[in-house]
């Protein structure tokens, strides 16, 4: 996987700073992941893919994560509705769309963000359903060939759940996403006007801890984009200064890197970037153990996984904010040049870290700690 990685990584490292201030649709970019084979990394060896440990995916997101989150996100995100389908779908469902995706190298988006709930499904005459309304934040939907989609029925109360093909009539995908970080994902509304959504279409999630797994993979995701904003704003800061760096007048040292506050700056840049690495791998190999149990995953095995992720992603919410504006601390003025772009990972980490609010983990990590009380699964945890 490293030979694979590591052409690709330098081709995104060579041009994230100009994307990063150009925003917009990261095509070419798109198709160099594409061509690395980076879209079946968690479909099943069985329909035709790589069929990857969750230790190895996340690895490969964060890897990508230390150049350029924005791209990371999108191939984490494709990552996430392969296993929503793995997961949810039926036999014919997961043998069809895993399958395709192998054969075709599709792309998915998603239009599932469970606090809008402007998108309704209204039961259709020929036995299903037409999607009417708009969705924000439908990351990677631009570009892609498949989606998956979330939608409200009035009758029932229950949400719908279900994989259209991203060109079908009635689908709009507005290039509207203009963030001050992660400029790249994609991230815009997606408007619905009488989409058809056939019964074949609609995944049935099953009422099992196993079918909860999904929430945990998305959270891990994030978790491990942090964790590469950490690593990458870290080796960034260490090559400016190595490369430029000047010694403080005061220091009494020849070279800015013998300083010892400069040394000290990054060493606790390690140390929390450290922090977040071990955390993170810690809770994909309980991720994988909970995977490989399928349907005999009990419920306190899943709680016990889902309070290992909400303490890793604690750590790396932390490290990537901190590792993003210490990193200037560490260069110096000059490394606020506008063309360097060097704010983007902090950017990136501030847009991203309010995904979900910190305070609620915390609350989960501490009430666990004082009561051995473990968290209930949710749409976050």
């Amino acid at each position: 996987m490293n030979d694979i990685l590591a052409p690709l990584v330098e081709a995104l490292r060579a041009s994230a700073a100009q994307r990063d201030l150009a925003g917009g649709h990261a095509a070419d970019e798109k198709r160099l992941i594409a061509e690395a084979g980076l879209l079946t990394i968690a479909v099943p060896r069985e329909f035709g893919g790589q069929g990857a440990t969750w230790q190895t995916v996340y690895e490969t997101i964060r890897t990508l994560a230390r150049v350029d989150s924005a791209l990371a996100h999108l191939l984490g995100f494709q990552c996430l509705q392969v296993a929503s389908v793995d997961l949810w779908g039926s036999a014919s469902q997961r043998a069809s769309w895993l399958r395709g995706t192998a054969e075709n190298r599709w792309w998915w988006g998603n239009a599932v963000n469970p606090l809008d709930t402007r998108l309704v499904a209204q039961p259709a005459a020929e036995d299903g359903w037409r999607l009417h309304g708009k969705k924000g934040f439908c990351s990677g939907t631009l570009g892609s060939q498949m989606m998956t989609v979330s939608a409200h029925d009035p009758v029932s109360g229950l949400p719908v759940f279900a994989v259209v093909p991203t060109t079908r009539a009635g689908i709009v995908v507005h290039d509207d996403w203009d963030p001050i970080g992660q400029r790249q994902t994609d991230s815009g509304t997606v408007s619905f006007e009488g989409v058809e959504v056939r019964a074949t279409e609609v995944l049935q999630r099953p009422e099992t801890p196993r079918a909860t797994l999904r929430t945990l993979v998305s959270q891990l995701v994030l978790t491990n984009l942090f964790v590469g904003i950490a690593q990458g704003a870290l080796e960034e800061a260490r090559e400016y200064v190595l490369k430029n760096g000047r010694p403080w007048v005061n220091s009494g040292v020849a070279q800015a890197s013998d300083d010892p506050y400069l040394q000290q700056r990054f060493g606790e840049l390690r140390i929390q970037s450290l922090s977040a690495e071990v955390l993170a791998d810690r809770a994909a190999v309980l991720l994988d153990a909970a995977w490989q149990q399928g349907d005999a995953l009990e419920a306190s095995t899943r709680a016990e996984l889902s309070l290992a992720i909400s303490e890793a992603k604690i750590v790396a919410h932390r490290a990537s904010l901190f590792a993003g504006e210490q990193l200037f601390d560490a260069c110096g003025a000059r490394s606020t040049a506008a063309a360097l772009a060097l704010d983007r990972f902090w950017r990136n980490a501030r847009v991203h870290t309010l995904h979900d609010p910190l305070d609620y983990r915390v609350r989960d990590v501490g009430r666990h700690a004082l009561t051995r009380e473990l968290p209930e699964p949710s749409l976050y945890t």
